[in-house]
């Protein structure tokens, strides 16, 4: 039982031109390219959705699914609903066509139970997901089995073929869907055939360019948009490459600030708070040593061990603000601050140590406030030395300036050390931190530090600090 031309003029006259009104329904789909322009249209806009809603569904493996998988994206929605609308109104159409020609037809009630059942198919899609599971699977091929049975009753459901090339192109892999897209074209050619009063070459060869450039379309957006997909997971991948990066030399420059920090403790501490307890505790000994026997002496050494307090008091508290060393602080410069620990080291050795000062050249701009600071506190920590472990009763701070550089000479007349290649005291004690302090402050500015020293010869440190040269990164290795 299939439809066929009854012989009849009027029959077969109207339904060539049912639709179209101009002699043939086949130029409606294939000869005029109508349809075919349909599909192209809808599968351009499938895949600009495809690629739209790529980042939506990467987790799918798809684009949007199958038929009525309508996405997160607004247009993959509309999209979804114009090709229901398409489906039903194709449907609709077609079967009200075949009613109105072929009224009270034994095979009626089959056309009417396959399109339903057609229609019952189709809407079956979004519930069974996007994937190409074997359910899917099975469904697009029971609904492609019942569109070709209806094809072949009524060559007039050639239309729905636009709808099934939508689906069958977004639900199969490219090899199956080119099957697919083929073997619907074949029924569609051969319905647009049967519905022709003659044979016509445009109803043959229409319809299959239609559907190979609609395909190719199709076919190359979907490309496009798993190329899209591909470049986005890079993209997130360089960006949580990025952010890593990023967190791990955050947490380096922490640790290195707190190493660095923890360096300009120590070097601040050794240079005040404990060069100057140590002045105190020596002084405070001196003192009950000589409390009964000199009482003046006594305290005598108690007031000076009294204003070295104060000053490391005033000293501390600059410290925990930051700010420059209070020599500095009084104004002056390098030059009166060195003046002054001249004067302090010599009031408070008593006679036992003498240090003079003296400056050569003058500079031809003011001295960085860092070069100034390292340098004062080189001094300190180089006369600290002098008092402690020395020995020495003459002491000299000379500063130099020079076009390019500052150099700071300590020079003492004690029992000296003897001095290995990198300047570095032979015996090393748990009290070795001021020569290595001492040198860390001039890496700092990018100088160097020279220790010429011989036993009974007494010892000369030389700081020579450039004013045009980058200062070196502070490293851990200072204080080592």
């Amino acid at each position: 039982m299939v439809e066929h031309r009854s012989g009849s003029p009027d029959t077969e006259a109207a339904e060539g031109s049912g639709v179209s009104g101009a002699a043939a329904e086949g130029p409606g789909l294939g000869g005029s390219a109508a349809g075919g322009s349909g599909i192209a249209g809808s599968t351009a806009e499938a895949s600009r959705t495809t690629g739209s809603t790529a980042e939506a569904s990467r987790t799918t493996g798809s684009t949007a699914g199958g038929p009525g998988i309508a996405g997160s994206d607004p247009d993959a929605r509309w999209l979804a609903l114009l090709m229901h609308a398409a489906f039903f109104l194709l449907l609709g159409a077609s079967l009200t066509r075949f009613l109105m020609r072929h009224p009270g037809e034994d095979r009626t009630p089959w056309i009417i139970a396959l399109s339903i059942t057609l229609a019952v198919l189709y809407l079956l899609g979004p519930v069974l997901g996007s994937r190409p599971t074997p359910r899917r699977l099975t469904w697009l091929a029971v609904l492609v089995v019942v569109w070709m049975v209806l094809v072949v009753l009524a060559p007039s459901f050639a239309w729905c073929a636009v709808p099934l090339f939508y689906t069958g192109l977004r639900i199969l892999p490219p090899r199956a869907a080119l099957a697919l897209v083929a073997l619907l074209t074949v029924f569609v050619v051969a319905a647009q055939l049967r519905l022709a009063d003659g044979f016509d070459p445009n109803l043959v060869l229409a319809p299959p360019a239609v559907a190979a450039v609609a395909t190719a379309v199709f076919v190359h957006m979907r490309r496009q948009a798993v190329r899209q997909r591909e470049l986005a997971a890079r993209q997130r991948e360089l960006i949580d490459d990025l952010l890593r990066t990023r967190r791990e030399l955050a947490a380096t420059e922490r640790r290195e600030g707190t190493l660095a920090e923890r360096q300009r403790l120590s070097m601040e501490i050794h240079d005040t708070l404990a060069q100057g307890l140590s002045s105190q505790q020596m002084l405070l000994q001196a003192a009950d040593r000589t409390w009964s026997a000199d009482p003046d002496a006594a305290r005598r050494h108690v007031r000076t061990a009294t204003g070295i307090a104060e000053r490391n008091l005033a000293e501390a508290r600059r410290f925990v603000h930051d700010l420059a060393p209070a020599d500095l602080a009084e104004g002056g410069g390098l030059e009166a601050a060195l003046h002054a620990l001249a004067a302090r080291e010599s009031a408070q050795a008593e006679g036992a140590l003498t240090v003079h000062c003296h400056v050569e050249g003058t500079p031809h701009a003011p001295l960085p406030d860092r070069v100034q600071s390292a340098l004062l506190r080189i001094a300190q920590g180089a006369l600290a030395n002098v008092r402690e472990h020395s020995g020495a009763s003459a002491a000299g701070l000379t500063l130099t300036h020079l076009d390019d550089r500052v150099v700071l000479d300590i020079g003492d007349n004690g029992r000296g050390f003897t001095a290995e290649p990198g300047g570095v005291r032979g015996a090393r004690t748990v009290r070795g931190h001021g020569l290595p302090a001492m040198r860390a402050r001039v890496r700092q500015l990018g100088g160097t530090l020279t220790i010429e020293s011989a036993p009974g010869e007494g010892t000369v440190l030389s700081a020579e600090v450039p004013l045009t040269t980058v200062p070196l990164p502070t490293t851990t290795e200072d204080l080592t």
